[in-house]
């Protein structure tokens, strides 16, 4: 063998106990790979704890549109109802003031009425009736049933 022949075979030798050695070394390949893991890791850890909080950043923002949703129909409602009520209330202010009036003129032509010939035979009347109302009303039922019975004949006469 020559030198450089040797030479040669002994660089491949060196290489090769290198390369055997690197993979001999077991603790430092672990320990390099578990400092890769970790790096991963930490990488997913920033990149999970940014879409949570992306997330946490939407779900708040739709919850607020939410409420100011629920609060504007409300608002909206409230506005309907109060709107109703005073129409009602005009309403029945109005027909209320319609018969007001209409007693106020009833009550006034009973009173001519009573001023009339009649009024002392009247007032004698309502006297009666206000001792005895039940009398009253049991001889006004007998004066309507006369009257139906009365208009029953005529309608049957009549065909």
């Amino acid at each position: 063998m020559t030198k450089r022949t040797a030479r040669g075979t002994g660089a491949r030798l060196t290489d090769t106990a290198g390369a055997l050695a690197a993979k001999a070394d077991l603790k430092g390949r672990t320990q390099a790979r578990a400092a890769d893991l970790m790096d991963k890791a930490g990488a997913l850890s920033v990149q999970l704890r940014s879409g949570a909080t992306k997330a946490g950043h939407q779900a708040q923002s739709r919850a607020v549109r939410g409420g100011h949703a629920a609060q504007e129909q409300v608002l909206k409602a409230r506005h309907t109802v109060q709107e109703r009520a005073l129409r009602t209330g005009h309403v029945v202010q109005e027909q209320a003031g319609r018969a007001g009036h209409l007693a106020s003129e009833k009550a006034a032509e009973a009173g001519r009425a009573a001023q009339g010939p009649l009024a002392r035979p009247v007032r004698m009347a309502v006297r009666a009736a206000l001792r005895r109302p039940r009398q009253i009303l049991i001889a006004g039922a007998a004066l309507a049933a006369a009257g139906v019975a009365v208009g029953v004949v005529r309608r049957g006469s009549r065909r």
